[in-house]
């Protein structure tokens, strides 16, 4: 049995205490209430519901610390190092239309750094999680990126444009480079689960663009701790600032990194 740390407690606890009331609504999604808060970019109330259920376990475990919401926002905490990041819904759209693929993303940030971080899925129970130094898991199994070495064995997943969102012409740039190199490219609309499969070996690799922190920061841990790279589009560290990723295998991202880069040369 791995020992957590109360970081991943808290956490574990938080989205398991979320799940149960986003089963249930995800089985009743006719029924559920929708608003728009953009095109194309639902927020449900089962949403909303599974925010305040996580931020009130953070918050009485962490009275002091942070928060960077999905749908609340910032809210500044007394200590100013210290906040959590929280998705609580990756994948709204599918949840709304019925798919079942979608996650809670957790991490827990510390000056600057995500030092924890925890992707759940409330259909199957999986809990994926990482800390700094400790390695990436999946409950108590150890998790590793995928051994592939040619990007023509390689399964790589991504995000696609949408109403209002993203650009197409980078995206059609990009995909048209990586089609002809790869075995296949899926989209299936969590980025959170996307990174958590790379972490996992079942995708070998990932890019995306137009993502923002609460997408990706408990992601991007548990690639790395699972002994995988993650990189912007320029092969830098600015995954957040430049709301774009590049993640697989040292390898596997190094050949991917290579296609996203040169399609918009």
């Amino acid at each position: 049995m791995v020992a957590h740390s109360s970081l991943i407690t808290v956490m574990e606890k938080a989205a398991r205490k979320a799940a149960p009331k986003l089963r249930r609504d995800f089985g009743e999604v006719d029924a559920l209430q929708v608003s728009r808060k953009g095109p194309a970019d639902f927020v449900s109330n089962a949403d909303r519901a599974a925010e305040e259920t996580v931020v009130e376990i953070l918050r009485h475990a962490r009275p002091d610390w942070g928060l960077l919401l999905e749908e609340g926002g910032t809210i500044k905490g007394e200590d100013d190092r210290c906040r959590w990041i929280v998705d609580p819904l990756d994948g709204t759209s599918n949840f709304l239309h019925g798919i079942p693929h979608f996650a809670i993303s957790i991490a827990a940030e510390i000056d600057g750094e995500v030092t924890a971080g925890l992707v759940h899925q409330p259909l199957t129970g999986e809990s994926f999680w990482a800390e700094k130094g400790r390695g990436a898991w999946l409950s108590d199994r150890r998790l590793r990126v995928s051994g592939r070495r040619e990007m023509n064995d390689c399964l790589i997943a991504t995000g696609i444009p949408y109403q209002g969102h993203g650009d197409r012409p980078q995206f059609s740039a990009i995909l048209n480079a990586v089609i002809p190199e790869v075995a296949g490219v899926r989209r299936f609309g969590a980025a959170a689960l996307d990174l958590a499969w790379v972490a996992a070996g079942r995708f070998d690799g990932f890019w995306e663009t137009g993502l923002s922190h609460w997408d990706i920061a408990a992601g991007m841990l548990l690639v790395r701790e699972a002994g995988g790279f993650v990189s912007d589009f320029r092969g830098q560290q600015d995954m957040v600032s430049r709301a774009e990723i590049v993640a697989g295998n040292a390898n596997i991202q190094s050949k991917l990194h290579k296609l996203v880069a040169g399609a918009l040369r």
